[in-house]
């Protein structure tokens, strides 16, 4: 079991690097075809019955001339044609393969002479030289010419371009597999740490496409974990401060029933108790808006009303709309919502009302009472944050309602916001997108 945890296999870069080379090989080979049989067999076709019609047109004139004039004319043919006359058929040696260009321009002289050819070579001075035995009056006569004259070297080429293109096609690949491959590289290394408990590091956001789209994905979530990681502190920071104070008068409790019984301290003993009960409650709703809920068919004024209770100070403007939304999370957060107007509010009326705004339901808690500055509203959707510093129980909550609320909202894709009524007070409004919304 040694090996149980090392990762086997072919890296994915290896793997990119072989398949863009094998692809770009493939393209290589056929785009060497395709030139070959589109490009250069025409042109050695039509090369090859030029020259066939050059030598012998060549051999026509040099009978048709004067036996004075033959010299004059077989020294400009050498010098602006490189080919050669002789007045005796060529030397024929073995026969020998050929280049393709031979046999096409061997296919070509027997188009034009009715004879069958096969070009002879010889070495003079060190250099191949080709014949061919051309019909002219009653015998033949030997058309040459030398090797440098064709001068095109289409395999050696191929060869060439193959090679080159091979060498560039392995570069290409390399480069382009570890481009593809070192953004991948990073968001291992990047879930490694968080795997490992360590705050995780923010990804660039650039690259392809889908490389792009991962690392943002990948940014949100180490975003959520970052919030996670803080509001982890933040809530054992809070929980451990906020129950030291009522276990501090638990204590002193005790103690004053041990020297003088009474029922005074029980009710505070009773009193403590129900702090720590409530705000351990309130940790068990924070938690609970982390489980997603299916969302239902909900009477949204009927929720209304029924949250509005028999509190004299609540008005309720609602029409009547149905959402489809998850109900015990919407209850939560709207209760939280007006809970947190009845408690700060300064006994003034709230409001519940609802809206139709840019295709979304918007959920309205308005109060009258000192409202929240500016520069805390982001503040307070933290947990355990207040505004009051005391942390008393007679003179707030935990700190955790809004908290939850704004926990709830991320969770399903809704929007909270938080705004300065200008008459005085704080409109608190929850915006559930039409998808949400149910029609009848």
């Amino acid at each position: 079991m040694s090996g149980a945890g090392k990762s086997g296999g072919v890296s994915l870069a290896t793997q990119y690097t072989l398949l863009l080379v094998l692809a770009f090989v493939l393209f290589e080979v056929l785009a060497a075809i395709s030139v070959v049989v589109f490009l250069m067999v025409p042109m050695a076709r039509r090369s090859a019955d030029d020259l066939a019609g050059l030598m012998a047109l060549s051999a026509q004139i040099w009978v048709e001339l004067p036996p004075a004039t033959r010299p004059l004319f077989e020294q400009e043919l050498i010098e602006r044609h490189l080919l050669a006359l002789r007045a005796e058929p060529p030397r024929m040696a073995a026969d020998e393969p050929h280049m393709p260009y031979f046999h096409f321009l061997e296919a070509a002289l027997v188009a034009r002479t009715g004879k069958d050819q096969h070009l002879a070579r010889e070495e003079i001075a060190g250099e191949d030289w080709y014949w061919a035995a051309l019909p002219a009056a009653q015998g033949y006569l030997s058309v040459g010419f030398p090797q440098r004259r064709i001068g095109a070297q289409p395999f050696v080429a191929l060869f060439v371009s193959l090679g080159v293109g091979l060498i560039l096609a392995v570069a290409v690949a390399i480069w382009l597999a570890r481009r593809l491959v070192a953004p991948l590289g990073r968001l291992q290394e990047a879930a490694d740490r968080v795997g490992q408990g360590a705050a995780p590091e923010l990804l660039p956001e650039n690259g392809p496409r889908e490389v792009a789209r991962l690392a943002r994905h990948f940014n949100a979530m180490a975003a959520q974990v970052n919030a996670l990681l803080t509001a982890r502190t933040t809530l054992l920071a809070g929980i451990s401060h906020d129950i030291r104070t009522p276990l501090a008068r638990m204590r002193l409790a005790i103690e004053l029933l041990r020297e003088n019984p009474g029922s005074a301290a029980l009710e505070r003993l009773e009193d403590d108790v129900e702090e720590i009960n409530q705000l351990v409650a309130s940790l068990l709703e924070l938690a609970r808006g982390l489980n997603h809920e299916k969302p239902e068919v909900v009477d949204l004024q009927s929720l209304l009303a029924g949250l509005a209770g028999d509190h004299p100070n609540v008005t309720v403007d609602c029409r009547r709309a149905l959402l489809n939304a998850p109900p015990i999370a919407l209850r939560r957060a709207l209760g939280n919502l007006l809970g947190n107007a009845l408690r700060y509010g300064g006994g003034g009326a709230v409001e519940l009302l609802s809206k139709t705004e840019d295709g979304a339901c918007r959920i309205g808690v308005l109060d009258s009472g000192p409202g929240i500055p500016a520069e805390k509203m982001d503040s307070v959707l933290h947990p355990f944050y207040r505004i009051e510093p005391s942390r008393s129980a007679s003179t707030g909550g935990a700190g955790l309602g809004l908290a939850i609320v704004d926990q709830l909202a991320r969770l399903y894709g809704w929007e909270l916001s938080l705004r300065a009524r200008p008459e005085g007070g704080l409109a608190a409004w929850l915006s559930i997108p039409d998808s949400n919304k149910s029609g009848r």
